[in-house]
């Protein structure tokens, strides 16, 4: 009986080869101005969350309810951004550039670390939904200052997003019960 013996060791990579890998692998480091842009953006929001809050506070006595509550909604959709944006922040970096070497810190977001590539797309078809559905509720509030095509548009891109979304979880589920090849 005849054994053949073969070699189930990877080959061994040039130099050249290892070179290119290796420059190829160091070159997700020019994802990280992206992310650092996004803390930016981050607190750009800031400063509109309170130049709002400030507006809303002089106006108080002078606002009407549905005044200060499409205030209140602006609040809430540019916190919700904001929060989207920390999300893409942390994911993206841990996922394309490197850990964040904070595992012991307190205040570790029990995701972190653990939001892959399609938990991140389920998070921000999400945060995208919620937003949506803060802007169409402002727009219904203020409904008089639309026309009944405005409106329609806006329902119907609202329920794009929804509709993307429930794809996207049908999508994510389907995935999820396949094998892998």
């Amino acid at each position: 009986m005849d054994h053949q013996v073969t070699n189930k060791t990877p080959r061994k990579a040039g130099k050249a080869e290892f070179a290119l890998e290796s420059f190829i692998f160091r070159g997700r480091w020019l994802l990280a101005p992206f992310f650092v842009g996004l803390l930016f953006a981050v607190v750009l929001l800031l400063i509109k969350f309170f130049k709002q809050l400030y507006l809303m506070g002089v106006a108080t006595f002078t606002a009407t309810n549905q005044e200060l509550l499409v205030g209140i909604l602006t609040l809430v959709d540019t916190a919700l951004l904001a929060g989207l944006l920390l999300i893409i922040i942390f994911s993206g970096y841990e996922n394309f550039v490197s850990k964040l070497n904070i595992d012991n810190h307190e205040d570790r977001p029990a995701w972190m670390g653990k939001v892959g590539f399609s938990g991140l797309k389920m998070k921000l078809i999400s945060a995208i939904v919620a937003i949506s559905a803060v802007e169409l509720l402002k727009v219904f509030i203020s409904s008089s200052a639309y026309t009944s095509e405005e409106l329609i548009l806006k329902v119907v891109i609202h329920v794009t997003f929804v509709f993307s979304g429930v794809l996207f979880a049908l999508t994510d589920f389907i995935n999820s019960k396949t094998q892998s090849h």
